[in-house]
């Protein structure tokens, strides 16, 4: 049977229908705000066959609006899954060669335990009664994955933005599960500027009417206008000014001429609105409160003394990718956490892709960005599945 798992671990889960497991069955789960979850699911996808060694996994994780289903087509939304320009049969990360596993945050909305989950003490739903969550708590759950799949140690583990904090995460902390990190437009620590686009987004979020201290699940109307407004301006700083100017400019969006009202003139301003529509149709407000102050708390200078410290005897290798107009996570941060690995001498690459897609630029095909990374990852192929 050990065989057979070890051959096609995802044809044992279509038979089993699983794609969700309680990794607090044999231990609960204690958070870094000192208290536990009792129940604590994590819903997870696999692309593509886990070899006899077990030596070819590589686990993404996903950013905060993201959720586990980075390839093929997302089965609710009926689109292709967000990475599905980098992972697939034949893509940069191929399904062909390469077991691949994404899993739901706990604190999502996507069938993780999260606060639009049932507290299993009272029967009812969380909302802001589910404790408060960290970037390191998002882990050690997937942690607890990795371990239900058989995996020792993983070939890689890659994550763009907050999938990027927690690759340096497993880096740091559990750099004996895993052979290779690849952190993507991200940072060891969020930065005040940032915390504050995220301030705005939950102060939209709470002041809506229907956000009902967190408890408007028991209403027919949700927060969606703060929400849509939350992710107004966070999409904003995902993009580059050059890009939004070159992209629309101050044209206009229905006619010739200013309507004089406060109606939609420009199309910016019809893009953003889309852009908050869509969102309140696939992501919960609750949740987004949660996964954003979770991005807030981190800091992974804190654990042990230090970033020099964290990283010394490291002998995991290290692929670092920034891009040249992303200003939420610019180049800068990336080079301080490069500098504490290379002062504790380990493995490390460094890729500056120049573009003026800004930071979502991880998430679009860049071509230079495509073939570096799939360079990286043929030469980490020769050394550890050889």
């Amino acid at each position: 049977m050990m065989r057979n798992k070890s051959r096609n671990i995802k044809t044992i889960f279509k038979i089993m229908n699983l794609n969700k497991i309680d990794i607090s069955q044999n231990k609960e789960l204690k958070l870094d705000c000192g208290e536990i979850l009792s129940q604590c699911n994590v819903a997870f996808m696999t692309y593509g066959n886990l070899n006899k060694e077990k030596s070819n996994a590589i686990l993404i994780c996903h950013a905060l609006t993201g959720d586990q289903y980075c390839a093929e087509i997302n089965p609710i939304s009926k689109k292709p899954g967000w990475w599905s320009n980098l992972v697939g049969s034949g893509k940069v990360i191929d399904t062909k060669k390469y077991f691949v596993i994404c899993s739901n945050v706990i604190g999502g909305c996507n069938g993780s335990t999260g606060p639009s989950s049932i507290n299993p003490e009272t029967n009812k739903v969380y909302n802001l009664d589910f404790p408060v969550i960290t970037i390191f708590d998002m882990v050690k759950a997937q942690v607890r994955l990795i371990d239900f799949l058989g995996i020792e140690k993983l070939f890689a583990v890659i994550g763009g933005s907050m999938g990027g904090m927690q690759a340096l995460v497993w880096g740091a902390l559990y750099q004996n599960k895993v052979n290779a990190i690849i952190p993507i437009a991200t940072s060891y620590r969020h930065s005040a500027q940032n915390i504050a686009f995220h301030e705005i987004g939950r102060q939209a979020i709470m002041a809506d009417p229907n956000w009902q201290m967190g408890k408007y699940n028991q209403l027919k109307k949700k927060p969606n206008r703060g929400l849509s407004v939350a992710r107004m301006v966070a999409h904003i700083t995902y993009l580059s000014e050059f890009g939004l100017q070159k992209k629309f400019g101050r044209n206009l969006q229905f006619s010739k001429s200013f309507s004089y009202d406060f109606n939609i003139d420009f199309q910016i301003e019809s893009y953003l609105k889309h852009q908050g529509n869509s969102f309140v149709n696939r992501f919960d407000a609750n949740s987004y409160l949660y996964i954003t102050k979770a991005m807030d708390y981190f800091d992974l200078s804190s654990k042990k003394g230090g970033l020099s410290n964290l990283f010394k005897d490291n002998k995991s290798n290290f692929c670092f990718f920034t891009f040249t107009s992303d200003w939420l996570f610019p180049t800068s941060e990336t080079k301080r956490i490069i500098k504490s690995l290379n002062s504790s001498n380990a493995n490390v690459s460094f890729v500056e892709i120049k573009t003026d897609k800004g930071h979502d630029a991880f998430l679009l095909k860049e071509p230079e960005f495509h073939k570096i990374l799939g360079g990286f990852l043929d030469g980490l192929e020769k050394n550890v599945l050889a």
